[in-house]
């Protein structure tokens, strides 16, 4: 019985929107944080577009301990625990990225999943459970992303090597 009221509800959950960009919102709530903040050179930017979708530009640079550029966006604890899954929407330039999600925005280590993109608009879809733990690029002992709650999300593209980059981002839910 448990087992049949369990998935009839994951059936009619209805997805939840965490974020959609839109040629009204407020971009100020995604703040950048780039490799400076450890003395490298790296410069990521982001703004909407004329499409009213966030984007997400920048260089990676290796010097002076460099090599990542990331956005982030600190929202109140949010429940999600009725939910399977991120659901990303994004059109990205062919390369390598990372979402990142914190149960607490005080947390030191993050639950990351790495996407490739295609260059065209495409849905990524992120069990809870392949989300792993990681500081500063290494996995910490602890269990994968529970999907309790969420306090703050980001994208992070470090791929070990000196690049320009541009992340278009439509929206953000989970199902």
């Amino acid at each position: 019985m448990l087992l049949i009221l369990l998935i009839f509800t994951i059936s009619i959950t209805p997805s939840m929107t965490l974020f959609d960009f839109k040629s009204q919102t407020d971009i100020q709530k995604w703040n950048v944080v780039n490799d400076g903040v450890m003395g490298g050179l790296s410069k990521g930017t982001i703004a909407l577009n004329e499409n009213g979708h966030a984007l997400f530009t920048g260089n990676v640079l290796l010097e002076n301990n460099g090599g990542f550029s990331s956005v982030r966006h600190r929202f109140k604890r949010t429940n999600i625990n009725v939910y399977q899954k991120i659901v990303l929407r994004v059109k990205g330039d062919g390369k390598n990225y990372q979402f990142r999600v914190k149960t607490n925005a005080s947390d030191f280590y993050s639950y990351t999943y790495t996407f490739k993109t295609k260059g065209e608009w495409e849905t990524i879809e992120i069990p809870f459970s392949e989300m792993a733990p990681s500081f500063r690029g290494r996995k910490v002992n602890l269990p994968n992303y529970p999907g309790e709650e969420i306090e703050e999300m980001a994208f992070l593209i470090g791929n070990g090597k000196r690049e320009t980059f541009a992340l278009e981002i439509d929206k953000i839910e989970v199902h």
